[in-house]
């Protein structure tokens, strides 16, 4: 294989940072193709810890060639915040092992002050955005009136497609009552900003061609989760971008057919962060101790996420809709030491069992888990590389899993390190 790509398969949060180092190793290329900094990835690398948000995480590892897509939304500032932060821990970032898409488009700090008055102004229907801007960025997108990193080098071109979008967000935020900004310092603060961006532009799809025909292998790195996709997710719960498989292809340049594999990756349990439906959350004792053991925390925001029973029915869902070929199951380490351990098998609704989550909101929100039962383990999982490390009850619940999901699971994690997985398939 040459080509693979890593996607969420629950509602993100799933342990990316760590299977997509764990591949980047022996891929060329890491591509990041959708999202914007509302995703952090976090990496432990010979104890050392790299939070990442926009880079891609192959941009830690000596040799590696790290590509922002065109399908990602990119906030200039945050990114060179992100770059100086790394480089202080002696990470080298330089136009050699960094592209960024010189059609991808660019979050302005009006995009930021936009989504967190509509957030607002939602009380308590709020969405759960983490107000980066990243929305409004990709509205402006599909209503062509962005900004993006070509732009920059053009200084005309800039000042005249910034003034239309700024008369247009700053008449929507004086209708809700929030301060305006002004066009001439975001005009000025981007052309100070522009070389540093703009040295890192390339043609993308054309670099990922001339890469493929020369054989590289090149790993594609999702943000979030299928449960996020804006048509595929818990709609209106869910992030503005494509999360699926499918948008490696458009997100970056390149055909879907060059994709050999998909791995989808899922917790051993599920989480979720900020509104939304989640039917096997648990508010008792169970699902407190799954978050303090897990230490389910957001990357980004710190918020503290939703636990709950692994729900087989929407990750298989996610297996289908992504055309996923393996799971890369993580955080199994966090279920040792319970007596019995539950798993979502489909869900009961108005009185008909379904195997899947409808795309009806109330549906959503009202939907109750059918579970099933498994016995539990007493022994630790904690650092096993290999089955017969494994409890046999452990063994079982992963097995009843690939049952359940319809796919096998190609690599298991057992802890934050890197090295302890259980690999069961050879991606490259």
């Amino acid at each position: 294989m040459s080509n693979v790509v890593v996607v969420g398969s629950q509602w993100g949060d799933e342990g990316k940072g760590k299977i997509v180092d764990y591949l980047s190793e022996q891929a060329d290329i890491v591509v990041r193709f959708q999202g914007g900094h509302n995703a952090g990835h976090t990496l432990v690398i010979d104890g050392e810890v790299y939070k990442l948000s926009l880079l891609p995480s192959g941009v830690v590892r000596e040799g590696k060639i790290s590509i922002i897509g065109n399908g990602v939304v990119v906030d200039p500032w945050a990114l060179l915040k992100e770059i100086e932060g790394i480089e202080a821990q002696g990470v080298s970032v330089t136009p050699e092992n960094l592209k960024i898409a010189e059609n991808a488009h660019l979050i302005l700090p009006i995009h930021g002050a936009i989504d967190r008055a509509l957030e607002a102004a939602r009380g308590k229907g709020q969405i759960g955005t983490t107000g980066r801007g990243i929305g409004p960025t990709y509205e402006d997108k599909v209503a062509r009136r962005g900004i993006r990193v070509c732009d920059l080098a053009e200084p005309d071109v800039l000042k005249q497609k910034l003034e239309p979008l700024m008369i247009h967000h700053n008449a929507l935020l004086k209708g809700l009552g929030a301060e305006e900004l002004d066009f001439e310092k975001i005009y000025s603060d981007l052309m100070d900003i522009a070389p540093e961006i703009l040295k890192f532009k390339a043609v993308v799809w054309k670099d990922l061609h001339v890469a493929q025909s020369e054989s590289k292998k090149i790993l594609f790195e999702g943000a979030q989760g299928a449960l996020l996709d804006v048509d595929h997710g818990t709609y209106p719960f869910v992030t503005s971008s494509n999360t699926v498989s499918g948008q490696a292809a458009s997100g970056a340049g390149m055909g879907p057919g060059k994709v050999d594999y998909v791995l989808g990756l899922a917790k051993a349990y599920t989480t979720r962060v900020g509104s939304g439906p989640f039917p096997t959350e648990l508010f008792d004792e169970v699902g407190q101790g799954l978050g303090e053991r897990g230490r389910e925390f957001g990357t980004v925001t710190g918020r503290q996420r939703r636990c709950g029973w692994f729900d087989a029915c929407l990750v298989r869902q996610c297996v289908q809709v992504s055309g996923i070929s393996g799971i890369a199951l993580t955080k199994l380490d966090v279920l040792d030491g319970m007596d019995e351990i539950k798993i979502c098998t489909g869900y009961e609704y108005e009185g008909e069992t379904l195997d899947y989550l409808p795309a009806g909101q109330h549906a959503q929100a009202n939907v109750k888990p059918i579970y099933e039962t498994l016995e539990g383990w007493s022994e630790s999982t904690y650092g096993a590389r290999s089955w017969v490390d494994l409890p046999a009850a452990a063994v079982k619940y992963v097995r009843r899993i690939e049952e359940l999901v319809g796919a096998p699971v190609a690599l298991l994690s057992t802890s934050p390190e890197r090295e302890d997985v259980v690999k069961m398939h050879q991606f490259f």
